[in-house]
């Protein structure tokens, strides 16, 4: 089965120089916990719920006035629609993420992959556990 088989097809985007308020308002509108960042089409980083909360909200920047550009994650990972589920794993597993960006060959953003596509779209629940288990794994802190 191919990633382009599971993906959230469509994701809604927001560019770099949007504010970070604007950022937090598109995520609670859509119910999700990341946007991709994209400029001219292109994808050019990532925003999670958490970077908002750990690299600005705790540092008390100001979210009228903080730009996306400033906390998103650059050099996001991502794969390709084309590739099987499993390689989507293995790199979600590698990198220890949950939400993989998927680009078409003409690298445009086509969707988003999930931990819980990996379980709900394509039936593989026992992939879906070890991925999880494997981030969340690596995810703990060291005692």
């Amino acid at each position: 089965m191919k990633v382009k088989e599971i993906i959230t097809p469509n994701p809604e985007c927001i560019g770099p120089d949007a504010s970070l308020r604007e950022a937090a308002q598109k995520m609670k509108s859509l119910d999700v916990g990341i946007l991709p960042i994209c400029e001219k089409d292109r994808l050019v980083g990532a925003l999670t719920d958490r970077d908002i909360t750990i690299r600005a909200v705790a540092k008390g920047w100001d979210p009228n006035t903080s730009k996306v550009r400033q906390i998103m994650t650059a050099g996001v990972v991502y794969c390709f629609e084309n590739r099987s589920i499993e390689e989507a794993a293995q790199l979600m597993e590698e990198k220890q993420i949950r939400r993989l960006p998927v680009l078409n060959d003409q690298q445009r953003l086509v969707g988003i992959v999930s931990v819980g596509d990996l379980a709900c779209r394509a039936h593989k629940e026992t992939l879906a556990g070890e991925v999880l288990g494997r981030v969340s794994e690596h995810a703990q802190p060291a005692h």
